[in-house]
């Protein structure tokens, strides 16, 4: 509502809302909240009347911000990849233009995701004729961030950042193929460059260790979130911190800049957290349906994690031992859930001691992919299986 209530009549928002600070820059970043966040509350909520609501404003910022392009480009961006990780213990900004994500690289690629929401917003809504214009505007900036910043020679995007590999393989703009050389650029840096270290600021943050898991890389994703050594969310918790930094090295850096409180550098660990290693996510809009599909690698053999949805308490624990694996989840009252076992033994499952296929009223259990899919109503469930 403050994006909303400062929004100028040209379409135009502030960077920083209450817009207490006059800051009508148009840099495409910042200003896309106000296209990102409606879609994760509809996506946690179920509740439409958020895209409704806002729908004519969100609509106004993304004509603005298009009547900007300079062909299929969107130029305008004024933070960069906020808070890099610097290379000097007192360095605020990091320099080195190797590790700097372009302005270019950074809005284009947001813009796109901007309109590849908007038109799911105006599907949600009825407006066919939106839709159909936001689809066009997204594959105009796709062909067009992939004319200008794809090197064909080298497999990657631009200078080849972390968040130049991380954003494109996140918004869907990597053509199929080419999505292995650019995944493999993302895990080079990392693993090589980077030295097992990520190298990135608050944009590419938001999609990194997703980005990580769905290319099967959930190892690698594992590895940044729980080490302690600099730059890292361990690395804060060692030195003492209880509070989000703004900076990656915010014990050390100059006091001229380093808010202690800025939860958009956790990026996506806490949805990581609970989605991809929990396995716990919405199926549709609202927690109605629910998919419980943890993911599972060496090294990691529990994970416990639970949520407040608006039908109530879901919870998921799994634990994988000795070849076997067990599961303990609970459905709330009025919604279905679809589990995702890691076994193609459909032999093997029993719920609640006893097996699967001989549960009065349950569905088959089926095999999709390296899957076995079972589908359930609301209670508590103990499902063991053997493991792939």
């Amino acid at each position: 509502k403050s994006i909303r209530d400062a929004q100028l009549d040209n379409g135009s928002v502030s960077d920083v809302s209450p817009s207490f600070y006059s800051l009508y820059n148009d840099g495409t970043v910042w200003p896309s909240t106000y296209i990102i966040v409606p879609h994760m509350l509809y996506d946690q909520y179920g509740d439409a009347s958020i895209l409704t609501d806002y729908y004519d404003g969100m609509k106004k910022w993304t004509d603005h911000m298009a009547s900007l392009l300079t062909g299929d480009i969107m130029t305008r961006n004024t933070y960069g990849d906020w808070c890099l990780p610097s290379e000097s213990p007192t360095e605020i900004h990091n320099t080195n233009p190797k590790m700097i994500t372009s302005g270019e690289v950074l809005s284009t690629a947001v813009f796109c995701h901007d309109a590849q929401l908007m038109a799911r917003s105006a599907r949600l809504l009825g407006k066919t004729e939106d839709a159909a214009k936001f689809d066009a505007l997204a594959a105009r900036l796709k062909d067009g961030f992939n004319r200008k910043f794809y090197k064909a020679e080298l497999g990657y995007y631009d200078n080849g950042t972390q968040t130049s590999c991380i954003l494109p393989l996140a918004f869907g703009m990597v053509p199929e193929e080419n999505k292995a050389k650019v995944f493999a650029r993302l895990v080079q840096s990392i693993t090589v460059e980077q030295k097992n270290h990520l190298a990135v600021g608050l944009v590419g943050g938001h999609y990194l260790l997703r980005v990580l898991s769905d290319n099967g890389r959930p190892d690698l994703a594992y590895m940044l979130a729980t080490q302690t050594s600099y730059p890292s969310w361990g690395y804060m918790v060692e030195k003492g911190a209880t509070t989000m930094w703004e900076l990656w090295n915010g014990d050390t850096a100059s006091p001229d800049m380093n808010s202690a409180n800025i939860v958009m550098l956790s990026g996506d660990l806490n949805i990581w957290l609970n989605e991809y290693l929990g396995g716990v996510r919405p199926a549709s809009p609202g927690f109605e349906k629910i998919a419980v599909k943890p993911q599972l690698f060496p090294g990691l053999d529990w994970v416990k994690t639970g949520l407040d949805s608006l039908h109530g308490r879901i919870e998921s624990e799994w634990r994988q031992t000795n070849g076997k694996f067990e599961l303990n989840v609970t459905v709330p009252a009025n919604t279905t859930a679809t589990i995702y076992l890691p076994t193609t033994d459909l032999k093997s499952i029993t719920e609640g001691g006893r097996e699967l296929a001989k549960v009065a009223g349950r569905a088959p259990a089926r095999v999709q992919g390296d899957r076995a899919l079972v589908e359930i109503g609301s209670g508590t469930y103990r499902f063991r299986s053997n493991l792939n």
